[in-house]
């Protein structure tokens, strides 16, 4: 083929498909009878898709310098709430019932309820690469608002507890 036509690009193997002819079906004795009534060893094959390799894949093509930015649809977990004040008991409250709603929702939530200042649970929840991030603060609490983050756009909506939680268990929330 000349040089102008040829191809360079990287690829992952995620399957594979191995041809054996008769090497296991003849010691097995593993025999068909054929139209013409002759026994013949079987033909035998494997394939297999490396669910370690799709994982490794899906990272490849959805990341950023942060970390992971999961598709919604292979996402380990649907929503991560930040908590940005454990021990504040509005903020708990708060988190713990968009918590359950999402959970009665299917959504899989994160809670982040951990001491860990604000900055590092949101390079936390980046570099885990949840789809969607409901930020839970008692400043934001005062003013009747939470924050909603989508991971791959950036895209950030300032809305109620109730409206973002049924946004989120709905799957509604714009993206961009």
């Amino acid at each position: 083929m000349p040089a102008e036509r040829r191809l360079s690009a990287r690829g992952i193997e995620v399957g594979h498909i191995f041809y054996f002819a008769t090497k296991y079906s003849e010691p097995m004795k593993a025999y068909v009878t054929h139209p013409d009534g002759k026994d013949r060893p079987v033909h035998m094959g494997s394939y297999g898709v490396g669910v370690s390799r799709l994982l490794g894949a899906i990272i490849e093509a959805h990341h950023d310098e942060a970390g992971c930015v999961w598709p919604e649809e292979v996402a380990p977990f649907g929503v991560g709430i930040i908590n940005l004040k454990a021990g504040d008991a509005e903020t708990d409250a708060a988190c713990e019932t968009a918590y359950q709603v999402l959970m009665k929702a299917g959504k899989d939530p994160l809670l982040d309820d951990t001491d860990e200042r604000p900055g590092g649970k949101f390079a936390t929840m980046d570099l885990i690469g949840v789809p969607w991030q409901l930020i839970i603060g008692p400043r934001g609490l005062k003013e009747g608002k939470v924050e909603v983050k989508h991971r791959a756009s950036g895209a950030r909506h300032e809305l109620s507890l109730d409206d973002a939680v049924t946004h989120l268990a709905a799957g509604s929330l714009l993206r961009g």
